[in-house]
């Protein structure tokens, strides 16, 4: 007995489109806060989406730039006071 429908190749590509748009969201966020939690999903997102084929090519790899600008700038506020937690 099955109760859910099976997959199709339009849900997967929504998939990978939804995840497109979540890593561009968050690597955006991650550059105001929790840039070292948000940097590397967004990065991981964007690499799913991108292997996966989505649609939204641009945005997945805005995400991926985004994801490790969040790092370069928690790198760079790290060397600045040599300390992970950061202040404005």
């Amino acid at each position: 007995m099955q109760l859910t429908a099976p997959a199709t190749r339009r849900t997967g590509i929504r998939d990978t489109d939804g995840m497109a748009v979540a890593s561009f969201i968050l690597g955006l966020l991650g550059l105001l806060v929790l840039n070292i939690f948000l940097g590397p999903i967004a990065i991981v997102l964007a690499s799913v989406a991108l292997w996966r084929g989505t649609q939204r090519r641009g945005r997945a790899l805005l995400g991926l730039g985004l994801g490790v600008a969040d790092l370069l700038v928690l790198v760079a506020f790290v060397q600045a006071d040599s300390t992970i937690s950061w202040s404005f």
